[in-house]
């Protein structure tokens, strides 16, 4: 097989299953080393391990692939990361959930926007975070708006890399960043990033605040539980789940099935008092690496298994659609 398909492979699965961004970012940058390589040198042995960015593991996947395998570690990566196919995850067209470089993605623009093209996405979200979070390395009001024009660009027949941000909720209940930003926007995630051990109401209050916002449209991962991964675990946010999605209901917002397997928020009993008060759903990646667009399977499934009417997940709906409900008067 091609030896940059299969350095690209890897990278892209290792994403899928969270590993260490290293891991991927060394066969990603392998794969660049050698595009447009001269042949001479990328079928000699010893030049090819004196090119920078071949390191030992990258250089046994290109030997595997230029004898005509499939090398040992993509076998391994494919055995592991099998799809998880599900009816509803066929019906979305999209993600409103994801992460470039431009804050704490692993990869520009454009790597995003091709691992969305590669799973057949006719729309994308592109929503770094908002200034707060400066861990992140949240964008200032003139930062996104210079990342908006970058967006611009990438426009083609049959698909959309739709301007966005994933703006916190801020203790007082209003978002972080400028109305006049927020309204150039396709799409806005609202979620929750600090103090999460607040009190109920108080949480409550602050959740209600950013919902009401006219211009949010999505609730991201409501409870911020952390269950499994690397970063450890980390209970539930408390708050009354009732007044909040009878909210999202009232508003139009939708409540993010977040699809990360270390997330898996909000958790099934919320899912149902969510079903139960009528609300909208969108089902995200939350992607901060190409690899990990594909974790759509995994919101899918536990949306599928909880019963949520696919009509009711904005991310089956089409574009034209899905652009009228985010331009909604509130």
């Amino acid at each position: 097989m091609d030896p940059v398909d299969a350095l690209t492979e890897i990278a892209y699965l290792l994403e899928r299953e969270r590993s260490s961004r290293y891991k991927s970012k060394a066969f990603r940058t392998a794969a660049a080393a050698i595009t447009d390589l001269d042949p001479g040198i990328l079928n000699d042995a010893t030049r090819l391990k004196s090119v920078p960015g071949v390191g030992d593991s990258s250089f046994a996947v290109i030997r595997e692939a230029l004898a005509g395998e499939v090398p040992e570690r993509l076998r391994e990566l494919r055995e592991r990361n099998g799809p998880k196919p599900s009816e509803l995850r066929g019906l979305l067209r999209g993600d409103l959930h994801s992460h470039s470089e431009w804050s704490d993605g692993t990869t520009p623009i454009d790597a995003m926007v091709a691992g969305a093209l590669k799973l057949g996405h006719e729309y994308l979200a592109l929503t770094d975070h908002s200034p707060r979070l400066t861990v992140a390395r949240g964008l200032s009001a003139e930062r996104l708006s210079e990342q908006l024009s970058v967006v611009e660009g990438f426009r083609d027949d049959g698909f959309r890399l739709l301007a966005g941000i994933e703006c916190d909720i801020n203790e007082d209940g209003t978002l972080d960043q400028t109305p006049e930003m927020l309204g150039r926007l396709d799409v806005v995630v609202a979620s929750v990033h600090s103090k999460l051990r607040a009190d109920s109401r108080e949480m409550t209050k602050r959740m209600l605040g950013g919902i009401r916002d006219p211009h949010t449209d999505v609730l991201g991962h409501v409870t911020g539980r952390l269950v499994e991964g690397s970063r450890g675990t980390r209970p539930a946010s408390t708050f009354d789940a009732e007044a909040v999605f009878a909210a999202c209901a009232e508003e139009r917002v939708a409540v993010e099935i977040n699809s990360r397997p270390e997330r898996q928020d909000p958790p099934d009993e919320l899912i149902q008092v969510a079903l139960d008060a009528g609300c909208l759903f969108s089902i995200d990646s939350d992607a901060h690496a190409p690899g990990q667009l594909s974790l759509l399977d995994y919101g899918a499934e536990r949306a599928e298994r909880m019963g949520v009417p696919p009509e009711r997940v904005v991310t089956t709906w089409p574009l034209d659609e899905l652009l009228a409900w985010t331009s909604r008067s509130r």
